[in-house]
């Protein structure tokens, strides 16, 4: 069983920063990174990295934040820049290595003034 934890949510005001981290306890991992969920919607890609060190990032955060990964330390990292009021969900570390796809419990984000 993969252990993840998850770090850096929390309250920001429109235009702040905030940094979330993820450390997982399983293998290498191929796939790393943070997914979302607001009220009412369904869950969303944030950014990923893989093992090579490509990055995805989803459409509405594309230009504000950068993630980084170090597959030796098996952590991800997720600087969030100009952060939003529409920003504002539950963020989710997900994970794949060579055991399986694994979810964090999550940590909130709230963006507000």
């Amino acid at each position: 069983q993969v252990h993840i934890v998850e770090s850096g949510g929390g309250l920001v005001q429109p235009g702040g920063s905030l940094r979330l981290s993820c450390v997982e306890s399983g293998t290498i991992f191929y796939v790393m990174g943070w997914y979302r969920r607001a009220p009412g919607k369904q869950r969303e890609l944030v950014a990923v990295i893989t093992k090579g060190g490509d990055t995805h990032y989803g459409d509405s955060v594309k230009g504000r934040h950068t993630i980084s990964g170090d597959n030796a330390q098996k952590r991800v990292d997720l600087q969030m820049n100009r952060l939003e009021p529409e920003d504002t969900a539950e963020y989710f570390c997900y994970v794949r290595d060579t055991s399986g796809a694994y979810w964090g419990r999550g940590t909130q984000v709230t963006v507000s003034s």
